[in-house]
């Protein structure tokens, strides 16, 4: 690289972000805080190992922790450094670990076809685990278990481990699902989420070579989001740069809000003493965030104890000041949010994508989704069920699954009535309890049943089946070898239609009289659009990495960069790492934010602090922090003080209510004493104006089609139209400002 082009390449950076590009050799900890360009450092600094240190592509990785920031990543080295990009590992802890096994796990007994088990999966799982330890999912839910199990593993305990910490009855049931649960899961080749990490830090424990294989190979390793790993990651992290230290991690100790992923905020506050010679490079301006949104944060975030100090601040405008709204009840805060979005739409040019409401708890989006629908607000609810995780999507993967491995019980268990074919629920119970009496898996009895070359061994219990039943059950392993077959000599977007037609499920839907049979159907369309991404390769070399990536896709990933204009609903969990001009934040309130649960827990107080902290510096523009007087939540409406958290944000940070809104100067305060902090209450004033429509006039909407008005309302700044639509669509209630209505003729 000439100096010139280092230059070139080094340009535009601040003096921080310099320090950390130019750093090459040693460990290396980058506290980046929000807004400050962390991606275009790790990006830039990949680029100057490549180009002006000679460093081989194929010998760099950097990881992350969803595949919306690797694609992010990806993207931003193909900007820099064109094809050679492709020669950089740049992924998800899960996705390099999956990897690494598929190529290396047979040293381990791990074979190169094994399946990676879904949540679902893994519930189900622990569901027949505890049939088999005969412990009752009434006294002990399954997803508390699974949750205990995935602890364990992320800490690196196997059930002998667990049993060694054991401190009661509880440790030690979950010590025995646990053996059960993996046996099950052996025996149907299978993997979790947490075995990727685990069996990986074995595969390099009991097998050195391999080990050394990739010490080599990542000469330069990079963690981002580093305050977000778990023991196992952070082992695997040093395992692999062990040798040369050639590790920098980056991340903020302020932004740590998965401890609940069993995430560990001591790794990067104890990263300095883990590697002795740690050069530490903070990046504290903020590109994102005017002045006093950032100085509003830094206040918030200054009370906890358990952080690196930085002195954060940026050259953005002073901006217009936070505003803390409050509303009696949450269907008001709801209606608050959409006339305010509304008012900046009209007033000040922003479009719907600019917006996002953010919540504490999933629970909290039921008064937002019923004020969009009721007022015709287009939303995307990021965080409902995902797309591979919807009933027929999942039903078709199950499928596939089973072509790649046909030892994957939870997938055979799930499709081998669907659609129907006559095998009860009843008989799949006796195959797998028949198939776990013998030892072998649920596909191994379907072949004893079918007699492909392998017979019954004598004192071994016969077939529980009569005629019928083996007919039937024979009859799904002929479906499922003759697709298996057609592997090699089909594309992906084929199979697909091979297994839709063969297993008769698209015909199922075509002929169902569900309403929703269309809908579905339109997924079925959608994800063979998606495996059209692996045109001219083989299905019998495609499947497997494509099942591989639906299988580690996130929450975050089912935002979809493109013009269609909607509001966003989403946790503050789900939010991070994302940005939006205006944020609102809704259940700005004790026991809510923080949550009930943290209130007596001091470590947990300041992660609740933290993800307010993280929702607020999401924000570039504008930011609303809302709370409401009462709140339905998991039951009957209660009353909760304003947040604590709202006393560490001094009153010059916010706004008093502009005349545009009633304010309230004697409401009750965060100390729950009369303030003076300034409160939105109430509604806008009405603007003057004719009724867009009237009684009887016929329209026509953009999603709901023709309707006739059967009444317009006044509203505070706003017209309400009641429409009876045709069909389906029935009765709406719509905002006039939001709904863009046709008028076909008048009445």
């Amino acid at each position: 690289m000439t100096q010139q082009a280092r230059d070139a390449l080094l340009d535009g950076l601040n003096p921080a972000q310099r320090q950390a590009v130019e750093h090459v050799n040693g460990p290396l900890l980058i506290v980046a805080g929000p807004g400050s360009g962390k991606t275009r450092v790790i990006t830039h600094r990949i680029a100057y190992l490549n180009h002006y240190l000679g460093i081989r592509p194929g010998n760099i990785g950097a990881v992350t922790f969803t595949n919306r920031a690797a694609k992010e990543m990806r993207s931003r080295l193909e900007h820099l450094l064109g094809d050679r990009a492709r020669y950089i590992t740049a992924g998800t802890f899960h996705s390099l670990c999956a990897q690494i096994l598929r190529h290396d796990g047979k040293a381990i007994g791990l074979p190169p076809e094994f399946v990676i088990m879904d949540d679902d999966d893994q519930l189900g799982l622990i569901k027949r685990a505890m049939v088999i330890c005969e412990v009752d999912p009434k006294k002990f839910p399954p997803r508390s278990i699974l949750n205990a199990i995935s602890s364990a593993k992320s800490r690196l305990l196997t059930p002998e481990g667990l049993a060694q910490r054991a401190s009661g009855y509880y440790d030690d049931l979950v010590r025995r699902i646990f053996i059960e649960y993996q046996a099950l899961m052996s025996r149907s080749r299978g993997v979790d989420f947490d075995d990727l990490l685990s069996r990986t830090i074995e595969l390099f424990r009991e097998a050195p070579e391999t080990l050394a294989k990739y010490q080599e190979r990542f000469l330069y390793l990079m963690v981002d989001e580093f305050q977000d790993t778990n023991i196992a990651q952070y082992e695997i992290a040093k395992q692999i740069s062990s040798k040369h230290l050639n590790l920098c991690v980056v991340g903020d100790p302020d932004q740590a809000i998965y401890s609940w992923r069993n995430a560990d905020i001591r790794n990067i506050l104890s990263f300095q003493k883990d590697f002795p010679g740690t050069v530490t490079v903070n990046l504290s301006q903020n590109y994102r965030s005017t002045s006093t949104i950032l100085g509003a944060a830094r206040k918030l975030i200054s009370a906890n104890r358990q952080r690196l100090d930085q002195d954060l601040f940026t050259d953005n405008e002073m901006g217009a000041k936070v505003v803390i709204a409050e509303a009696y009840n949450e269907d008001e805060e709801a209606q608050l949010v959409l006339q305010e979005i509304e008012r900046l739409t009209r007033e000040e040019g922003f479009t719907l994508r600019d917006f996002v409401v953010t919540y504490r708890v999933n629970a909290q989006s039921r008064a937002l989704e019923e004020a969009c629908l009721r007022y015709g607000v287009p939303y995307k609810l990021v965080g409902g069920v995902r797309f591979y995780q919807r009933r027929e999507v999942k039903d078709l993967i199950s499928y596939l699954r089973l072509l790649q491995d046909p030892y994957d019980e939870p997938s055979l268990a799930r499709v081998i009535n669907v659609p129907a074919r006559g095998i009860g629920k009843r008989t799949v119970d006796e195959l797998i309890a028949w198939a776990g009496s013998l030892s072998i898996p649920a596909y191994t009895a379907l072949q004893l049943l079918a007699g492909d070359g392998t017979e019954i061994a004598e004192g071994i219990d016969a077939s529980p089946f009569n005629p019928r039943q083996v007919q039937q059950l024979v009859g799904f392993l002929r479906l499922i070898n003759d697709l298996r077959a057609c592997l090699p000599d089909m594309e992906l977007p084929e199979l697909i239609d091979e297994v839709l037609t063969r297993s008769g499920y698209r015909r199922s839907l075509l002929d169902s009289e569900e309403p929703d049979a269309e809908d579905r159907l339109d997924n079925l369309r959608e994800f063979r659009g998606v495996s059209a991404d692996w045109l001219t390769i083989p299905a019998s070399e495609s499947l497997q990495p494509f099942l591989e990536n639906a299988a580690l896709v996130s929450e975050q990933d089912s935002i979809v960069e493109n013009e269609q204009q909607y509001l966003t609903l989403i946790t503050l969990h789900q939010i991070k790492g994302l940005e939006y001009p205006v944020v609102f934040i809704t259940g700005f309130e004790d026991g809510v934010l923080p949550h009930t649960r943290s209130l007596d827990n001091p470590d947990q107080l300041e992660e609740e602090r933290r993800i307010a902290y993280v929702g607020m510096t999401r924000a570039g523009k504008r930011l609303y922090l809302l709370r409401s007087f009462r709140r339905r939540l998991f039951g009957a409406p209660t009353g909760n003080p304003p947040s604590r958290f709202l006393r560490d944000i001094p009153e010059d940070f916010l706004e008093a209510a502009a005349s545009r809104l009633r304010s309230s100067n004697n409401s009750v305060g965060p100390s729950g004493r009369t303030s003076n902090y300034p409160v939105v209450a109430g509604e806008p004033i009405v603007q003057a104006g004719p009724p867009p429509f009237r009684a009887g006039d016929k329209v026509s909407h953009a999603t709901f089609g023709q309707g006739i008005v059967i009444n317009c309302l006044a509203k505070p700044s706003d017209y309400e139209l009641t429409v009876a639509f045709k069909g389906q669509s029935g009765i709406k209630r719509l905002l006039h400002s939001f709904a863009k209505l046709e008028l076909i003729s008048k009445e």
